[in-house]
């Protein structure tokens, strides 16, 4: 026979309670007949629950689903001033932190769940305010309020969950299949740097832009070398290339390709005239392709230094990177036309130009950028050399704390869209260390062109491999003799 659970008392009242309890602890028991009293009480608990979420439980309603507020919210206070510490005292493991794919899973979790509690608790605090109790003008307030207040610190949360999961993917999407960690070459981490239109067709694609990005691997000084794209005769480095050609790059002909001569043609030559997978077996499974990996024998053969990985930009959604960055500032110094360029040899700009890019300073928008690093008709492959190089060290000028904050889920999805790499993601805490270091220093930079000493159709590849080595290891000076 089953016995009776004895009647639950019912919960005391303010006009059930001695005055002196009232009197004592007016937040959890008010007085409900004085709607001054209650209004008052409504904004201090809002208020409360925005400054410290919790601890308007605490005061007058729930004491556990308070205390689990408040320790939740000391908790997240901590990990925000570890990390602030950590960026300025250890700014390593800050980045190593940030740009692991469990860290930003279990930190994106703990966000969402953070910003849950805080709208639950928000709920609860305009339950316990009784808003029936309050002043008719101040109930519409006090709600209101609390919707703002909200959607300042829970908003807040989830946007900064939005950020962990959206780095996630897209150091899984840039990063997903990467090569093996190299340590650096003479000091030096080596990148080269490639740019292209897919929009004209993969199997014609050409490389329009060649560099390579050399960063000092102690102080993070960045010195970028622009390599013209049609260079001939340039020698390989050890590999399936220089098996092909011993001396220099002797061109080649295809009924498929035509002829081969440039280094930008190389991708043509290997991927399309000859068998890549059997030249490169395992440039796919490294996250590369045959094609650049060719370039990368050149370019190391050409400059005398190893040059480990890659970075490709798709020219054809470069203009959403820029956009994404605000814009970028450049100085023009000569008119530019934008356009495909004339129907007939000899046309006037005038007659197929869309546009002009005027001389002088200009905030340049995606589009606007994308011309002026692609003209060419009316001035030469050099002086749109100089001009990438110009846009690469714009774009890393505005890679700031701020605009990355600000702009960061378009930052990503458009680097997310146009750029390949075969960069480990093993080693992107270092690099991302490098980087911050790179930002501080001015950016030296190297054109193997006529106004660099170097003769377009005839390059003199020993002194070129000279003055790289002896940019990137200027010799120390000696201090001279006394007397």
């Amino acid at each position: 026979m089953s016995v009776a659970s004895p009647p639950r008392a019912p919960r005391a009242t303010a006009s059930a309670l001695p005055r002196n309890v009232v009197e004592e602890r007016p937040l959890r028991y008010p007085d409900t007949t004085s709607r001054a009293f209650m209004t008052k009480r409504g904004w201090w608990l809002v208020l409360l629950n925005f400054l410290l979420p919790g601890s308007a439980q605490v005061l007058a309603g729930n004491r556990r689903l308070g205390r689990f507020g408040i320790a939740a919210t000391l908790t997240m206070w901590v990990l925000v001033i570890l990390g602030v510490l950590s960026a300025l005292l250890w700014r390593t493991l800050l980045v190593t932190l940030a740009t692991n794919w469990f860290f930003l899973l279990a930190a994106q979790i703990l966000l969402i769940g953070y910003a849950v509690l805080w709208v639950v608790l928000t709920i609860d605090t305009i339950r316990l305010v009784r808003l029936v109790k309050t002043g008719r003008g101040a109930r519409f307030g006090i709600a209101l309020l609390s919707v703002v207040l909200l959607m300042i610190s829970g908003g807040g949360a989830v946007y900064a969950s939005q950020v962990a999961g959206t780095t996630r993917d897209t150091l899984g999407a840039i990063f997903g299949a990467s090569g093996p960690s190299v340590p650096p070459s003479e000091g030096y981490y080596n990148i080269l740097l490639l740019g292209a239109d897919s929009g004209q067709g993969r199997d014609s694609m050409r490389f329009d832009s060649i560099s390579v990005v050399s960063v000092n691997a102690d102080t993070g000084a960045v010195t970028i070398t622009g390599i013209p794209r049609d260079m001939p005769h340039f020698p390989f480095a050890d590999g399936p290339m220089k098996d092909l050609y011993p001396d220099v790059h002797e061109g080649h002909a295809d009924p498929k390709c035509g002829w081969s001569s440039g280094i930008n043609q190389l991708r043509t030559e290997v991927e399309v005239c000859r068998d890549g997978n059997a030249l490169y077996p395992d440039a796919v499974a490294n996250g590369s392709t045959p094609g650049v990996e060719a370039t990368k024998d050149a370019v190391e053969g050409i400059l005398g230094i190893e040059v480990p990985y890659y970075v490709f930009i798709d020219m054809d959604g470069f203009a959403a990177l820029i956009d994404a960055l605000g814009g970028v500032d450049i100085t023009v110094e000569q008119r530019l036309p934008k356009g495909g360029g004339p129907a007939y040899e000899g046309q006037p700009a005038e007659d197929w130009a869309i546009g002009w890019i005027e001389p002088g300073k200009q905030h340049m928008d995606g589009d606007t950028a994308q011309w002026y690093a692609r003209s060419r008709y009316t001035t030469n492959d050099f002086d749109r050399m100089k001009r990438q190089r110009q846009l690469q060290e714009a774009m890393l000028a505005q890679f700031t704390p701020a605009t990355v904050l600000t702009r960061f889920n378009e930052i990503a999805t458009a680097g997310k869209a146009i750029v390949e790499t075969d960069l480990p993601q093993s080693m992107l805490p270092y690099f991302a260390d490098l980087a911050i270091k790179a930002k501080e220093q001015t950016v030296a930079t190297i054109e193997l062109t006529p106004e660099g000493g170097i003769d377009e159709y005839d390059p003199d590849y020993a002194y070129i491999q000279q003055l790289i080595q002896s940019t990137l290891h200027p010799p120390t000076p000696t201090a001279s003799p006394e007397g």
